[in-house]
């Protein structure tokens, strides 16, 4: 006779926790708006799951049990910081594209910053990757940051990761009905400051593709006629982390052949950032032969016209996209990692 057996609760150990890195990255990036934030987070949430693993019951699944820490670490965050935003959210009105409207940078508190694809994107389903590439764009992830901590949370369980109501509930310790309630003023304030008219570059667009293409070839060649048929007459040009934004292509023309012709002879590396394509610039270092790391550019198209150019200009972004801090003036460039 065959021996009864029992179930014997299954043994967690630190890859199990691994597992769920990259998708409780994206979680805190939309709810922070930072990329080193979210990392920071994720890192606190696996260390505090790490030390407790031993007491987890089993009463919910791994999966929730490390998003309800990923929550509380966010949310611990969150506590008191200033909302971040773009240069376009934050200064009255455009500058004048001259050197002294660039004035002093501003802390890394005060902005939002992009995030490789690479880090918080899910592989899979191509559905649910879509959904999660509309939701890290800088215009949502901008959005985003006007909710109230949990109402943020709300909406990113809800909308993005598709959890339902009764779980959300579960996780934040609350009841169904006020996370509905969440969820109904989430939808309000997004109804109400959404995103600007266009959209992140589009990988599968062939129109973005070749507007892409051209893009790179009027920049790298300075050929600022070239550049300025590219542009949305109304275009928009930022430099994190600085308040200066300009408006209207000659402006930012304006501006590439006064402050910023030291650009002349920069090289262009794409990547993948905020769930579109992006491009990582080097511009001449001083040293012979030499380029140096200067701003990434996140590129917002209307139709087959940019309308908006975001450079971040930190220095810690070549190595989010496993990139060298300089690279050759001629000759092969690298690839993103």
């Amino acid at each position: 006779m065959a021996q009864a057996t029992t179930d014997v609760p299954r043994t967690y150990g630190p890859e199990d926790l691994e597992h769920f890195r990259r998708e409780l990255t994206g979680y805190c990036y939309r709810l922070l708006g930072s990329a080193a934030d979210a990392e920071d987070a994720v890192q606190a949430t696996m260390l505090r799951a790490w030390k407790a693993l031993g007491r987890f019951d089993g009463r919910s699944s791994l999966r929730t049990w490390l998003y309800r820490i990923a929550s509380n670490v966010c949310f611990d965050e969150m506590a008191g910081a200033r909302r971040r935003a773009l240069p376009v959210d934050v200064s009255a009105g455009p500058s004048e594209p001259v050197a002294s409207s660039l004035g002093r940078p501003l802390e890394d508190a005060v902005w939002l910053t992009p995030v490789a694809d690479a880090r918080v994107l899910p592989d899979g389903d191509p559905a649910d990757v879509a959904v999660a590439r509309e939701s890290v764009r800088l215009a949502f992830v901008a959005v985003l940051q006007h909710l109230p901590p949990r109402q943020r949370a709300v909406l990113v369980l809800r909308e993005v990761l598709r959890w339902s109501a009764d779980e959300v509930a579960d996780l934040l310790g609350s009841t169904t009905a006020s996370v509905n309630s969440a969820l109904q003023r989430a939808r309000a304030t997004l109804a109400e400051r959404g995103p600007r008219p266009g959209g992140a570059l589009d990988a599968l667009s062939a129109e973005h593709a070749l507007l892409l293409q051209r893009y790179v070839a009027a920049f790298e060649a300075y050929d600022m006629e070239a550049l300025a048929q590219l542009l949305h007459a109304d275009v928009v040009q930022s430099m994190p982390p600085y308040a200066l934004w300009l408006r209207g292509s000659d402006d930012v023309v304006a501006w590439h052949v006064g402050p910023g012709a030291a650009c002349r002879g920069s090289r262009l590396v794409p990547v993948r950032a905020n769930g579109s394509p992006a491009l990582v610039q080097y511009k001449p270092s001083g040293e012979p032969g030499v380029l140096r790391f200067w701003a990434l550019h996140v590129l917002r198209a209307d139709g087959d016209r940019v309308a908006e150019i975001t450079n971040f200009l930190d220095p810690r972004l070549p190595a989010l996209f496993g990139l060298p801090d300089t690279v050759p003036a001629r000759g092969p460039l690298p690839t993103a990692g």
